[in-house]
């Protein structure tokens, strides 16, 4: 990962799916970093579950890709049951994570901070409910490049 100069960037991310048997991701992280990941997904050999209204066309050979087409609470139960006893990790994608956020599917998060603003995209934490949901902070781990959040959700 060419995340920073700092080897503490490189540990986070790498932490952040390293201990998940599965991987969840949105049709928009998926179309714009399979050329990057490849065949064998962005942590091989963890199954990626893409969750999207349709498949694509080209699909790269192999079985690390699988297309959830009938919502997040399926694409939850698929990774689950491929990741076994270890975690499921929801990858990128502010639309796919907010609606894992919304539904109260979600136990961690992790965001990373980084010194650029941006005028424009999709907000990960608009529209959660009327409700205020709690975190408690586990971990800051602050770099040049980046302060790395990790926050439990209060339940």
């Amino acid at each position: 990962m060419g995340f920073g100069g700092d080897e503490r960037d490189r540990e986070v991310l790498a932490s952040g799916v390293e201990g998940s048997g599965a991987i969840i991701a949105g049709r928009r992280t998926y179309d714009d970093s399979v050329r990057f990941w490849g065949a064998d997904g962005p942590h091989p050999p963890t199954r990626v579950f893409v969750v999207t209204h349709e498949a694509p066309d080209a699909v790269p050979e192999g079985d690390v890709y699988t297309f959830v087409t009938d919502g997040i609470e399926s694409a939850l139960e698929q990774a689950k049951a491929a990741a076994g006893d270890k975690n499921v990790a929801v990858m990128g994608g502010a639309e796919v994570g907010r609606q894992y956020i919304a539904a109260g599917l979600v136990d961690e998060i992790e965001v990373h901070l980084v010194p650029v603003l941006f005028g424009a995209g999709t907000r990960m934490f608009e529209h959660l409910g009327s409700e205020h949901i709690q975190l408690e902070t586990i971990e800051v781990i602050e770099t040049r490049a980046a302060t790395h959040l990790r926050y439990r959700i209060v339940k």
